[in-house]
């Protein structure tokens, strides 16, 4: 494996495998990579000859100057781990390289809609940071496939809504949530956690899938589930942010008329904010 510091790096790379007739299969991150990461890797390898990954810790997506501070990077575990499982090329930018003209003076991308509520609320800013950095990423690599896990669901449904919105000639894959035995979503967030938080996170969940379990039963008081819900993390030492029940296609507050759902939760436990989520088909 590669690494590269410059768009010029970058594309001559990716022009030479395009030369030789390869699909780009491309996964970008903040670095601090886990299993979770490897899993998008390994998808793309079994879609693409050549897979670009990309470690940028984008300061546009952060509204909490401390959280950026904190942050973990650890670029040569995360070469270890790439290297393992046989990424080709990695994009390793610095600020300067990706906001040559400075963060204030750069172009933004804006994705209404879907942008909006859940962590749209509690982070104001936040995915047209993830929208802009993607967006220029994109342009940068043009991919013949992206990949993104579906923790982030919110964040990847953006995603999906920016490329489909910009005609960009490339699709862009979901992978199912990676989770540690106690079924917590892996994240890089997760290092925030002490032994004993870490085990009782698992708490989210279970509540997930209590709810799950209810609408399947037939149960279409969204709000009353979510509260319950609220009040079980509460009494594990969590602070909910919130618990939403969606449409997983356009991400609006779900009706009794939608049947393909999806159920969404951030809560703090500790110094770490969580989130996951867990969809609901009633087809």
């Amino acid at each position: 494996m590669k690494t590269v510091e410059t768009i010029a790096q970058l594309q001559a790379e990716i022009r030479a495998a395009r030369a030789q007739g390869k699909r780009i299969g491309f996964v970008p991150t903040m670095g601090n990579l886990h299993e979770g990461h490897m899993i998008l890797v390994d998808q793309a390898s079994e879609e693409c000859d050549f897979v670009v990954a990309s470690i940028f810790i984008n300061p546009l997506q952060f509204n909490d100057i401390d959280d950026l501070g904190r942050y973990p990077r650890t670029l040569a575990a995360d070469q270890e781990h790439l290297r393992d499982r046989d990424c080709d090329l990695l994009f390793f930018p610095s600020v300067d390289e990706m906001y040559p003209d400075g963060q204030d003076a750069q172009t933004t991308v804006s994705v209404p809609v879907v942008s909006e509520g859940l962590c749209g609320n509690s982070r104001p800013g936040h995915f047209d940071g993830v929208a802009t950095v993607v967006s220029k990423l994109f342009h940068m690599v043009q991919p013949d496939a992206a990949f993104f896990g579906e923790k982030d669901f919110q964040q990847l449904t953006v995603i999906q809504k920016m490329v489909r919105d910009l005609n960009l000639p490339f699709d862009v894959v979901g992978v199912p949530t990676c989770r540690e035995e106690n079924g917590l979503a892996m994240s890089s967030r997760n290092n925030y956690l002490t032994s004993e938080e870490r085990e009782n996170a698992g708490h989210i969940y279970q509540v997930l899938n209590d709810i799950a379990e209810q609408i399947r039963d037939g149960k279409k008081d969204f709000t009353e589930l979510c509260l319950l819900g609220k009040q079980t993390l509460e009494t594990h030492g969590f602070q909910p942010d919130y618990i939403e029940v969606r449409s997983a296609k356009e991400l609006k507050p779900a009706t009794e008329k939608d049947s393909e759902l999806v159920i969404l939760i951030a809560a703090i436990l500790g110094k770490a904010r969580l989130i996951d989520n867990l969809r609901v088909n009633l087809n």
